[in-house]
């Protein structure tokens, strides 16, 4: 008997299991065991969480619209003041993190009456390893009261944004000192309440840039798990919009997905199962709640800037919202508080949010990244399933694993290790179940799943 090319000996190992056998491993990629992972999720404090907003909400209106050269009022002395705290952070990091101003001039637009400087503070820190490869966490400092037009009243924005800022800015902080393997990019982004035009300035950069984003998270409205409505406290879940279908798929993409009914496994559909995965609540103190859809109706936020672009992003929001706490002037009618005030935030649920995003983050950072060109042999009429992909450039992959679910669940259910090739065909039809792939290293991090597209 002759030797075995790889891809027989793969085929050869499942066909010598029942289906039921491998259960997939949870994509924990440097999650429960990772020591550095845990000291940060310890330092992020609920009490700087606390200074961070009550010092965004001191501002008096953060409105895009508002002064931009009062050293005490308005969106200037917000920004400059979160290029100071970023600077603070990036002072620890022996040079690995950078803050700059992304700054330009929204022309007259929808909400923009007249030319308008809008400025994002970005703080990068530079990855280790793959450095090309890009991880963006974002939240939006500015803010509005009822008419979207008024730049002069108060508009303390607590919840809606300071709240994700301030995820943001703890992040910076806990992050700084560490040197993750790929890039991470800290965004507190303008002009969302406007029509999202600092993150859709941001997205484009990054895409005229040609960078590999693999994933991006919008931190919107995440200070409370209490509704202070009546209704009971969620504080211990917060939910992730991660649409199916992609918002930039073409035409030809949709027709290719129509045919093999990829609805459920757009890219941005696959970050949304890693961060489950890889942020439990026994590690995070809160449950993920995956809501399969882009955002909320009638509303949106920053990750569409970058789902119009093609990558991967999903927003982490608060489990209810008090519509009363949201985009309202500061007022009491019939007894009842209007306006985004700081009262209303829980400070110990944005640090578990905080925490949310850091076990996410750090795991995509130190995992491999998503495997590229992953396609399914479409070729001939066969039971057997071929798949292949191209490797990955980290330097500790250690191999590949090939996950598969039934067409009707949910979540990956079988997993198959292949080692260290880029071709593995399977005694399993094409035709019953939905296949992916990941990227293992030696540390046992586990990559996003890749969806495979049909050969042509």
């Amino acid at each position: 008997m002759g030797v075995m090319s790889p891809t027989r000996r793969t085929f050869m190992a499942v066909s010598a299991v029942a289906i039921t056998a491998g259960v997939a491993e949870p994509a924990e990629a440097a999650g429960r065991g990772d020591p550095e992972l845990r000291a940060m999720l310890r330092e992020i404090d609920p009490r700087r969480i606390e200074a961070i907003i009550r010092r965004l909400v001191a501002f008096g209106t953060r409105h895009t619209l508002s002064a931009q050269d009062d050293p005490v009022r308005g969106i200037g002395a917000a920004r400059d003041w979160l290029q100071a705290e970023m600077q603070k952070s990036a002072a620890a990091s022996g040079g690995r993190m950078t803050v700059a101003l992304d700054s330009f001039i929204q022309p007259v637009s929808n909400r923009i009456p007249a030319p308008t400087r809008i400025t994002n503070v970005v703080a990068t820190l530079r990855g280790s390893v793959t450095p090309e490869r890009v991880y963006v966490v974002t939240g939006h400092y500015d803010s509005r009261v009822t008419d979207v037009l008024d730049a002069t009243s108060d508009a303390p924005g607590a919840d809606d944004d300071a709240s994700g800022v301030a995820v943001v800015l703890e992040l910076v902080r806990v992050m700084a000192t560490r040197a993750p393997a790929a890039t991470i990019v800290f965004a507190a982004v303008a002009a969302e309440e406007q029509g999202l035009y600092g993150s859709d300035h941001l997205a484009q950069t990054f895409k005229d840039q040609g960078a590999d984003v693999q994933a991006m998270f919008s931190n919107d409205i995440v200070g409370t798990g209490n509704a202070h409505d009546g209704t009971p406290d969620d504080s211990r879940t917060v939910r992730l919009f991660v649409e199916g279908v992609p918002t930039a798929e073409t035409a030809a993409e949709a027709d290719i997905r129509r045919s093999v009914g990829g609805e459920n496994d757009g890219p941005s559909r696959q970050l949304g199962r890693f961060v489950a995965a890889a942020a439990p609540e026994s590690l995070t103190g809160m449950r993920v709640r995956q809501i399969w859809r882009r955002d909320r109706y009638l509303r949106g936020s920053d990750h569409i800037s970058f789902l119009l672009r093609g990558y991967p992003a999903a927003r982490f929001t608060e489990p209810r919202e008090n519509f009363a706490h949201e985009h309202q002037d500061v007022r009491v009618v019939d007894g009842v508080q209007y306006g985004d005030l700081i009262e209303f935030c829980d400070f110990a649920y944005i640090a578990r949010v905080a925490r949310t995003n850091a076990a996410a983050l750090w795991s995509l950072a130190q995992a491999p990244g998503t495997p590229k060109g992953v396609v399914i042999d479409t070729t001939q009429l066969t039971n057997e399933t071929t798949l292949r992909w191209q490797p990955n450039p980290e330097p500790d992959v250690s191999g590949y694993e090939l996950v598969w679910r039934e067409t009707t669940a949910a979540d990956w259910t079988h997993c198959l290790p292949v080692g260290n090739l880029t071709t593995a065909t399977v005694d399993l039809s094409k035709d019953n179940v939905f296949f992916g792939v990941r990227a293992v290293d030696r540390a046992g991090n586990r990559s996003p799943v890749a969806a495979p597209q049909p050969s042509s």
